[in-house]
């Protein structure tokens, strides 16, 4: 290997620490909490060394953003190839994304809360975040409706599951009712 090679994977590896550890703070104490003053004690790292990789907290928030929109494309697929048929395969799909909103809150709060940098919906957006709503396309486009736009399906059906993780978190929405009001937002917007 050569010297160039070696400091390449150094340098991936550091980037990849300082991903986590900014994940893991967030996870804990929240995105107040990731500085680069912590994050530097914390991977042992100097301040300098964190900006050699990222300008600031908001390049981090992106990094964050886009490994969790893989693992959110990851997690739907896997929901919907699990069960058999539309509605199963809406259903699975629905639940995924609000189980994965309630076990990942820091990470979907960077994708979708705070600012990133990123860009969503244009032809630069980064291809995490496209192959995310390819993810919910795959299953939502299917049931979209004769007539309607699979895309635009599917950014409504989306909105309402991020409506419902929003106002879940906020608690202006009872925990009791969420099986009821998925199995509703299922039944009566899909076409199944």
């Amino acid at each position: 290997m050569s010297v160039q090679e070696r400091k390449e994977r150094e340098r991936a590896s550091r980037e990849r620490l300082i991903v986590a550890t900014a994940r893991e703070l967030a996870e804990q104490q929240g995105w107040d909490a990731v500085t680069t003053r912590r994050l530097a004690e914390r991977i042992e790292y100097s301040q300098p060394v964190l900006y050699s990789h990222f300008r600031g907290k908001r390049e981090i928030i992106g990094a964050v953003a886009l490994e969790g929109a893989a693992e959110m494309a990851a997690a739907l697929r896997a929901a919907a190839s699990g069960a058999d048929g539309r509605r199963a395969r809406v259903s699975a799909l629905a639940h995924a994304y609000l189980e994965f909103a309630e076990r990942n809150p820091a990470v979907y709060d960077a994708l979708f809360q705070l600012d990133g940098g990123l860009t969503f919906a244009h032809e630069d957006t980064p291809e995490p975040l496209k192959d995310a709503f390819a993810a919910l396309l795959e299953t939502l486009g299917e049931v979209a409706g004769e007539g309607v736009h699979p895309a635009l399906f599917t950014e409504l059906f989306w909105s309402a599951l991020h409506g419902m993780v929003t106002l879940t978190r906020a608690g202006r929405l009872l925990p009791e009712g969420a099986e009821e009001r998925l199995d509703l937002l299922v039944e009566r917007l899909a076409v199944l």
